[in-house]
């Protein structure tokens, strides 16, 4: 993918199992989120091609977004309408009976520890609560493949920790993952699939278990290093 001169993404190519929690990684402006945005349709490739679940999401967008779930950057919400209104509104435009909506909703909203705030407004939510009704949305249709981008951005250690179990669980049952966290010690807890992305380039991918020392070390290694400065005008002032 190209904008201009600037070459986004370059020949990322690589395979995710089934089932796995994969965590694409790499600093602001590395292409996560073009990435991302290829492969859930948003945009479309210059060249190459992209297939979620074995359907090719250029061809085939209408069948891809049947079967996938996806957490936008900016989640997507209306302000307007409650967090149960939501769930209740898009179930149907997954082909989902009331009744059915009703009780996934039900079942996601404790998952969620959303229950007691299902009649609040979007508009009037914590940022925590509209990710969460934002994840709520991604899951509701049972997604084959999840797409999440920044899930853990910008949350409380809480909301964090249910969201991390609760993407567990999922994988579990045999959905892809496929988020792009910057936090590393959460891809150290949830992700046993890596890809590190530098200018566009996939640096190194692979199950967790083959990482040779920390993904810390990796990280640091491959995309950019620890800068350490000395501000030596920092701190109380001597006369």
């Amino acid at each position: 993918m190209r904008f201009g001169e600037l070459v986004a993404v370059d020949q990322a190519s690589f395979e995710i199992p089934s089932g796995r929690i994969c965590a694409l990684l790499g600093p602001n402006g590395a292409g996560k989120s073009t990435l991302m945005k290829m492969l859930t349709g948003l945009l479309s490739p210059l060249s190459g091609e992209a297939f979620v679940a074995g359907l090719d999401v250029h061809r085939m967008p209408l069948e891809v977004r049947r079967v996938v779930g996806i957490l936008p950057e900016s989640l997507g919400l209306f302000d307007m309408l409650t967090v149960e209104e939501h769930l209740r509104l898009c179930g149907p435009i997954y082909g989902l009976s009331p009744a059915e909506t009703r009780v996934r909703a039900d079942q996601l909203l404790e998952a969620l520890g959303l229950e007691h705030g299902r009649q609040t407004p979007a508009g009037q939510c914590s940022h925590g609560m509209r990710k969460k009704t934002a994840l709520a949305l991604a899951l509701l249709h049972n997604p084959r493949v999840l797409f999440l981008d920044e899930p853990f951005e910008g949350i409380d250690p809480v909301t964090a920790q249910t969201i991390g179990e609760l993407l567990l669980m999922t994988a579990k049952h045999g959905v892809t993952i496929f988020l792009t966290p910057h936090i590393l010690s959460i891809v150290d807890r949830l992700a046993d699939w890596i890809i590190v992305l530098r200018n566009g380039h996939i640096v190194w991918q692979g199950p967790a278990s083959e990482l040779k020392g920390s993904l810390e070390d990796l990280y640091f290694d491959l995309v950019e290093p620890v800068r350490v400065a000395d501000l030596p005008w920092l701190g109380p002032s001597q006369s």
